[in-house]
């Protein structure tokens, strides 16, 4: 017989592992830092470092506060209607209660796949969107148990987490551009016989790479944080209903559910979603989503 998962000790697994690849992050920003230091001398560093820090702190105000408005209006989703879509607050204030969260705002979404997603910068600040087709062909327990894991995401912070993430991420891809581009108008080397122009100039090739695959490796720690999330997310679920039963039937009519309209959504929005939008078949590094089949697997554990 399988051993039983408790919810709660898969919530703290994957949240050690989630805050182990944010430090990952973190630290691939500093060692670009050093690098650009080395490479560029401190006449250019200084300069570069300034734009960096001004640019990037735009940025973190800008996805902060303004994260899930950019979300929201990326999908054309609109405030529910109470009157029209009260099995959809009804669900949404039950699960409010059951975790102890304040009531988060409501949008609807229309498309007919199952789909939803949290957004926003904490609980009392917190977006649940919900597509009409989750609506539509999901009964009672079902849709709690589709809103119990977006309270997941909220209550678990995982929406101001990916908020930060999402941050870091950019910011590595903007002091990276910033680098490359600083490199037109530096003297690469100066005297080249010297010890410091050679020096120089094997910090240059080493920034040069980090430039250039340290984005690609910073959003393959996103996608891989983003997929752990999911099944904090279903674990919390479980916690909020009591039982698994809803999310799982849930996701089994997700998995034979029609891919989303390509038009309604942007793949940098997509990681948000309670499953892959897209419905790829293939699954790897840069997934946004962990396979159905063993998110149902885990649940039918606990």
């Amino acid at each position: 017989m399988a051993e039983r998962v408790l919810f709660y000790n898969q919530i703290n697994k994957n949240k050690r592992n989630s805050i182990f690849l944010v430090i990952i992050v973190l630290a691939i920003l500093v060692l670009i830092g050093y690098v650009i230091g080395m490479a560029l001398g401190p006449d250019y560093f200084t300069i570069v470092m300034i734009l960096a820090i001004i640019i990037s702190l735009i940025y973190v105000w800008v996805g902060y506060y303004y994260s899930d408005k950019i979300a929201l209006a990326s999908v054309k989703a609109k405030l529910a209607d109470r009157t029209q879509y009260h099995s959809l607050y009804n669900a949404v204030e039950s699960m409010s209660l059951a975790s102890g969260l304040p009531m988060p705002k409501v949008y609807i979404m229309q498309d007919q796949q199952i789909n939803a997603f949290a957004t926003g910068r904490d609980p009392k600040n917190a977006v649940i969107c919900v597509t009409t087709g989750a609506v539509e062909k999901l009964d009672k327990s079902e849709l709690e148990g589709v809103i119990a894991h977006e309270m997941g995401h909220v209550a678990n912070f995982d929406i101001r987490f990916m908020t930060l993430v999402t941050v870091l991420v950019g910011m590595i891809a903007i002091i990276s551009e910033i680098f490359l581009r600083s490199l037109w108008f530096t003297n690469i080397g100066g005297n080249r016989d010297s010890k410091d122009g050679r020096m120089q100039i094997i910090f240059i090739l080493i920034g040069v790479a980090l430039a250039i695959l340290a984005p690609i490796v910073t959003k393959l720690v996103q996608l891989a944080i983003s997929r752990k999330r999911e099944y904090t997310a279903d674990a919390t679920a479980v916690k909020f209903t009591r039982r698994p039963t809803g999310l799982i039937n849930a996701l089994k009519k997700i998995k034979n559910d029609q891919p989303m309209k390509s038009h309604r959504v942007s793949k940098s929005v997509a990681p948000l979603f309670l499953s892959d939008p897209f419905k790829r078949k293939v699954q790897n590094a840069f997934s946004t989503h962990p396979p159905i089949e063993k998110r149902i697997a885990v649940l039918e554990k606990m």
